[in-house]
């Protein structure tokens, strides 16, 4: 089995320390060896996003440094996942030696569900959850890494559950990291509409691999007093009811 070293993201850190025990849970179970290194930080999309590119480069430098000896770096998140193997490279195009260590942390860096699906080649991580649940497609997940069908394939298999579809399940949730701090109205509008394909499908679980939709989408299920939750996928796989 392989090694993993385990990077744990912002929000994980700060709101929801609970996802990373659970991805640790279920690599375990596999018999897969984690390892967390608690020097790490951030991976530096915050201040990339909001045109901060040199501080960007400090903080991401001190990832490539971090992770270099790693066999595999998983993380449970799409968007820091998409800023290594996207943006780093083009972050550090103007420093041979950094650029370097970024294309060979790209081939070592993999989202949760893909590291599951595609590298351990497993779908039935022995989870039991009995819930109806609908799946998110989070914006980097979906658009910049093309995963689709592997969180899918991991819901199905978990003994219990059904999985109904939303409603343009495709569809931005409003997060969008700062675009949700620029642009409030247009976020919350967003997350409403979200809200209501999610409550149409029937679904009592709202699941997401990234853990910024789904802090913008229990929000706005809390301001609305609405009967839905929100779960991230490891949450989901770490189940054994």
């Amino acid at each position: 089995m392989p090694r993993v070293a385990l990077f744990i993201t912002c929000l994980g850190d700060q709101f929801f320390p609970v996802v990373g025990e659970c991805v640790v849970a279920v690599l375990r179970r596999l018999g897969v060896e984690v390892t967390f290194n608690p020097a790490q930080t951030c991976c530096g999309q915050p201040a990339f996003n909001t045109g901060y590119r040199e501080e960007a480069r400090r903080v991401a430098a001190r990832m490539l440094d971090i992770f270099k000896d790693a066999e595999y770096v998983v993380a449970p998140s799409g968007s820091c996942t998409s800023m290594v193997r996207v943006f780093y490279p083009g972050l550090f195009s103007g420093d041979p030696a950094r650029l370097r260590q970024a294309e060979d942390l790209r081939g070592r860096m993999f989202e949760f569900s893909e590291f599951l699906v595609k590298v351990l080649k497993v779908e039935d991580v022995g989870a039991s959850f009995r819930r109806r649940v609908t799946y998110h497609d989070s914006c980097h997940l979906l658009r910049e890494l093309g995963i689709e069908s592997e969180p899918r394939k991991l819901i199905r298999a978990v003994r219990g559950l059904e999985l109904v579809e939303m409603q343009d399940n495709k569809l931005c949730c409003g997060f969008g990291g700062t675009f949700s701090v620029k642009f409030p109205e247009v976020s919350v509008a967003m997350a409403e509409d979200k809200l209501r394909a999610a409550a149409e499908s029937g679904a009592e679980i709202i699941v997401a691999n990234d853990s910024g939709c789904l802090m913008h989408l229990a929000g706005a299920i809390r301001r609305r007093g609405l009967p839905l939750r929100t779960m991230h996928l490891a949450e989901v796989l770490a189940k054994q009811e």
